[in-house]
């Protein structure tokens, strides 16, 4: 589809022109958010050896960027430049002195990242029509969860070379490609308005998802109940004037009217869901790799690489199920997939398990990300007007963000937790338990690294301080096998319950459209 001088949309061919190019600098620029997203998580390890740093620290620190980027992809997509600035916050994590800086530099560059992400499903909605634009949004949600879970094997590479830090500059090449593509390729002013912002609903927004997933990670960590209380009232205060000011105000952030539409609001919550599932499947799984298996981490990276050839794989072909079957069909192939996936977590993945089940797991879930993106992404974008494709592309980009940091803290939260509560069982039933300080026992129990930082200063009882931790961790992960299982058979129920099936989809969308036309 060709634009006008202006960049509104002209009826016509279904595709802009050189469609390829502009769709290969949209991939890679929503690339550089995605790749963003999982970069850390095969160094939590060394990080935490590093900083002799809490789970709880690590979790933050894995969730930083998409923390980051769920707080910003409402507000600042409609406030910031097309591709955003995270250079200096990739070099400050790359250099962090401690792991308190690491975190910010993390958040700050999903803030950053929040500028240039969201435009780039827009812009597809915007420039392509009918199956064109299921494929290329099948391409830009398979291609991009690839690269996020292409994350841990380049990083893993880095690490056999460099320094821990070495993992947060592997996005700055790649970010100059993207923008000098971007700048000769994608078409400019395409369906821009000059509205206002609504900075009031931006900043409330903001709040709220930065209270919520902050208290998440917190409501595992010992005496912190008035902060995780003091979190929850935010949480509360902050939703409740976000939808009244979305109610009120002339020209919302989000419109709550098309956000209420059922093909609109199920696709969400079920992407948010699919999206998170993986994320925290690679959180999880690279320690377990690491810590469990003694994997390096070149090995762990590797690892994780079925998940992202199916990705690959799956997702043209999921476009086409999507025209064939529909979006619900579709969404449940994948919901089925993941939920085997975690399954096999749960079951098969102990101490010494062969590579072959590891890959397995990660099979499953890749093959149903595969499935289930492009449908929670298409059907945003398909039941909303075209000068709503940025809340489209917005809310797209916040079930990656914000599945990835709700479904990686709510599984790190319990993962912690599970760690603590085994590791001081394990003391208490130890024959020398009593012997061991509460300084001693705090380190314990406060992470993995903490276990092997304490062997290291106590060789003697290093074997078994080691066997505890595995063990220990073994215990802390099925509680968050547990809790990813839970999270998709809810969706799974969600969407089986209340997305149409295919003709009620078409109905319903048809209708959308009308009324669209009509206001």
């Amino acid at each position: 589809m060709s634009t006008d001088a202006d960049g509104g949309r002209v009826s016509g061919s279904a595709v802009p022109e050189n469609s390829a190019l502009v769709l290969v600098a949209l991939i890679l620029v929503a690339a550089v958010a995605n790749l963003n997203l999982a970069v850390a998580n095969v160094a939590l390890p060394s990080i935490g050896a590093a900083f002799q740093s809490s789970q709880t620290t690590l979790n933050l620190i894995a969730v930083g960027y998409s923390l980051g980027l769920a707080c910003s992809v409402l507000y600042f997509g409609a406030l910031g430049d097309r591709y955003g600035r995270k250079i200096p916050m990739s070099l400050l994590a790359a250099w962090a002195p401690t792991d308190s800086v690491l975190f910010i530099a993390r958040l700050g560059g999903g803030l950053a990242a929040g500028m240039a992400f969201p435009t780039t499903l827009a812009l597809i909605t915007a420039l392509w029509s009918g199956p064109g634009r299921t494929k290329s949004i099948a391409l830009w949600s398979g291609l991009g969860g690839a690269i996020s879970a292409l994350g841990p094997l380049l990083s893993g590479l880095l690490l056999e070379h460099f320094w821990w830090g070495s993992v947060f500059l592997l996005t700055l090449p790649l970010a100059v490609v993207a923008l000098l593509l971007a700048f000769r390729n994608v078409p400019a002013h395409v369906n821009e308005g000059s509205d206002p912002v609504d900075n009031l609903g931006g900043i409330l927004s903001v709040v709220l998802v930065a209270a919520l997933v902050l208290g998440i990670n917190f409501a595992a960590v010992p005496n912190s109940g008035s902060l995780v209380l003091g979190l929850a009232a935010i949480v509360l205060a902050a939703g409740v004037a976000f939808v009244i000011r979305q109610r009120r105000a002339s020209n919302p952030l989000y419109d709550l009217h098309v956000a209420g539409r059922r093909v609109f609001w199920v696709a969400a919550c079920a992407g948010i869901i699919v999206f998170g599932t993986l994320m925290g499947a690679m959180f999880v799984g690279q320690q377990f790799l690491q810590n469990v298996l003694a994997y390096d981490t070149l090995e762990a990276g590797l690892a994780i690489l079925p998940a992202a050839f199916l990705m690959v794989l799956i997702a043209p072909r999921s476009a086409k199920l999507v025209e064939a079957k529909g979006a619900r069909f579709t969404l449940l192939t994948g919901y089925a997939l993941c939920l085997l996936g975690f399954l096999t977590m749960l079951l098969v993945w102990k101490e010494g398990v062969p590579y072959w089940k590891v890959g397995l797991a990660y099979a499953f879930v890749g093959a149903g990300v595969g499935f289930a993106g492009t449908p929670a992404s298409h059907s945003l974008t398909g039941s909303v007007p075209v000068d709503k494709a940025g809340m489209a592309s917005g809310t797209a980009d916040l079930q990656r963000d914000l599945g990835g940091a709700i479904m990686q803290s709510i599984l790190g939260a319990l993962l912690a937790a599970g760690y603590a509560a085994a590791f001081s069982a394990a003391i208490v039933a130890a024959p020398n338990g009593q012997q061991v300080s509460n300084s001693v026992e705090s380190q314990l129990t406060k992470s993995f690294a903490g276990a092997e930082a304490i062997a290291q200063q106590y060789p003697q009882y290093a074997s078994q301080i080691t066997a505890a931790a595995k063990a220990s961790f073994l215990s802390g992960d099925q509680w968050a096998y547990i809790a990813g299982i839970v999270a998709i058979l809810l969706g799974a129920t969600l969407v089986f319950a209340m997305f149409p099936k295919k003709d009620d989809e078409e109905r319903l969308l048809a209708s959308y459209h009308a009324e669209d036309r009509a206001r």
